[in-house]
């Protein structure tokens, strides 16, 4: 089969589109895949791309599916063979993209876990007073005050940061660079750290990034989680708490205090409003919620 259109496709979007490493990895794997599924069910060794029709889609995907891989993943591979056969087409390598009769999945929506204020003041209230605990309290406030992904937050320069208005300079997926804000607790808090902490892990003063780790390097994504799930574990909240709650959390909580779903989209940064817009379901629920605990005349039918 043709791997090099594979290579080529990945060039193009590595130029064009701006997309991450990761993104780039996983477009790889996954078309690496179907290629391997054509190979090993082919009789004929002189197929080409040109001759892949809608029915070897299909017969991916149900193959897929025979293995038991989740409808989530489907998807995404689906998704990354439209982009693919699409990029053929348009540079005249296939005559006919075979994708295009293929239906999208229906995916179940899953609503994003979030905190009620008083879970999430309970966990930025847990840490303690000495070095770690003060650099853990203000990394928490600012996932929960800026609404910014992990990798973002660990990608946090000392220049991003402006503390005089109160806003951070954060680049997003595909480097798409963004202002974000936080509030005067959220200023308290790393203004404490900068100040009495980050000094102290600090080892090479050249050392750019915000947050620091014990050996004065910068944290991972991984050492992140496992800060905000020692604390988790420490108020037995039962929760499956990630940093990624605590940008639900900022989301759910500003759209439930009346920002509208445009500036909350700008502040996470999503491309798309309708990415954001799960965040309506969330809010929906918790207006039901309220109002089935508070209004009185919600009982079963037949009470008096």
């Amino acid at each position: 089969m043709e791997y090099d259109a594979v290579d080529s496709f990945l060039n193009y979007i590595r130029a064009a589109k701006n997309q991450s490493e990761n993104t780039l990895k996983a477009y790889a794997n996954d078309l690496g895949q179907f290629l391997e599924y054509l190979e090993q069910n082919k009789i004929s060794e002189t197929m080409t791309l040109k001759d892949v029709t809608h029915l070897d889609i299909r017969g991916f995907l149900a193959y897929l599916k025979e293995k038991g891989v989740d409808k989530k993943t489907i998807a995404r591979k689906l998704s990354a063979l439209r982009s693919f056969f699409k990029y053929l087409s348009s540079e005249g390598l296939v005559t006919e993209d075979p994708t295009r009769i293929i239906q999208g999945m229906k995916l179940p929506k899953k609503l994003p876990l979030f905190l009620y204020p008083a879970e999430i003041e309970a966990l930025l209230s847990a840490p303690g007073k000495d070095v770690l605990g003060i650099r853990d309290k203000a990394l928490m406030e600012l996932l929960y005050a800026t609404g910014v992904r992990v990798s973002e937050l660990v990608s946090i320069k000392l220049k991003d940061v402006n503390m005089g208005a109160n806003f951070i300079i954060v680049y997003g997926k595909g480097s798409r660079e963004r202002v974000v804000f936080f509030g005067s607790k959220a200023a308290e808090s790393l203004d404490e750290y900068l100040k009495k902490s980050r000094p102290y892990l600090v080892k090479n003063l050249s050392c750019e990034y915000l947050f620091l780790n014990k050996n004065g390097t910068r944290l991972t994504d991984r050492s992140v989680r496992r800060i905000i799930d020692k604390y988790v574990k420490k108020l037995s909240l039962n929760k499956n708490v990630s940093p990624h709650t605590l940008r639900h959390t900022f989301a759910t909580h500003m759209l439930n205090n009346g920002a509208d779903l445009k500036t909350v989209q700008e502040l996470l940064g999503h491309v798309s409003l309708s990415t954001t817009q799960i965040y309506t379901h969330v809010t929906k629920e918790r207006l039901k919620e309220v109002y089935e605990r508070a209004f009185p005349r919600t009982g079963e039918k037949g009470e008096s």
